[in-house]
């Protein structure tokens, strides 16, 4: 966990680096040729560069340690940051789509030579970008991580829309490619987006990660030699890569309890890989009021 942990850190500052410096040059670029594109696109990255800085700070809130108002620690802020990387997509992408309207009837001409170069140095920047995270970081596993990739992403479909706007006005003279595409660059972002943010809530709701099934591992423990019954099974994702189990597990008066809870957790870490476990092992006599929920 601390290996890729460094691995994410470092990704994401290499990230951070080649943004920011890009935004800077394609926020110019774009005041110089006047493309919306342009200055879109270094809107976007000027909320990316924030974002893989919240990122890089909720990495290190997350490796602070637990305190006693704090048990878990503070992994959640990695899904608050993801959280909130998620609706910024969608802002951005709203004021895109905003400003493509006001400039669909009359479209302002565009330096579309120098537009097109910055917007080349752009992708190469955000393809630069990209592949650090993916060599080093967990992009696929780490939600953190994911939604800063997909504003890398969303960087690197802004530069190929301002491209290929770019030719289309250079060739044909037909500036108002430049609103058009920045519409369907924004829309390609709100679909990305709109991943991040569902799974970042449904982390926040508590709800079961989506890799388990929650009437399997019922059967699966229910199964075990000598129980009866098991109830009250809540499953949940403290951070990405960090899931929880809790449960009742009913067994015979016969049945030795430390024998069978070893087995249920054993189960859990082989089939699910939870190591966190916090089983609750009855006698049929026991008496015990459920969680209505």
């Amino acid at each position: 966990m601390s290996d890729q942990r460094e691995g994410n850190k470092k990704g994401l500052i290499i990230a951070l680096t080649i943004t920011t410096g890009i935004m800077v040059l394609e926020f110019f670029g774009g005041l110089f040729t006047n493309s919306l594109a342009l200055l879109s696109d270094s809107g976007h990255m000027l909320s990316d560069a924030s974002s893989l800085a919240l990122s890089l700070v909720a990495l290190w809130f997350a490796n602070r340690p637990p305190s006693p108002s704090k048990t878990y620690g503070y992994y959640r802020f990695e899904i608050l940051a993801a959280l909130f990387n998620g609706i910024t997509l969608f802002l951005i992408s709203g004021f895109i789509i905003y400003e493509a309207i006001q400039r669909f009837n009359e479209p302002p001409s565009v330096s579309s030579g120098t537009m097109i170069l910055i917007a080349c140095i752009g992708l190469i920047a955000n393809a630069l970008s990209a592949f650090s995270l993916l060599k080093k970081a967990d992009v696929k596993g780490n939600i953190n991580m994911k939604s800063a990739y997909v504003h890398i992403i969303g960087d690197a479909l802004g530069s190929v829309g301002a491209i290929v706007a770019g030719i289309f006005m250079l060739a044909f003279d037909w500036y108002i490619a430049d609103p058009i595409i920045s519409v369907l660059v924004a829309l390609l972002i709100l679909k990305s987006a709109w991943g991040v943010l569902k799974q970042s809530i449904h982390i926040l709701m508590e709800g079961t990660p989506s890799t388990l099934d929650k009437d399997e591992t019922l059967q699966l423990l229910k199964d075990i030699d000598g129980v009866l019954d098991v109830h009250d099974l809540h499953i949940w994702t403290i951070t990405s890569g960090m899931d929880s189990l809790s449960c009742h597990i009913v067994i015979n008066e016969n049945e030795d309890e430390q024998v069978i809870l070893q087995r249920a957790i054993h189960l859990v870490l082989d089939r699910y890989k939870i190591e966190h476990t916090t089983i609750q092992i009855e006698k049929p006599n026991l008496i015990h009021p459920e969680l209505h929920i």
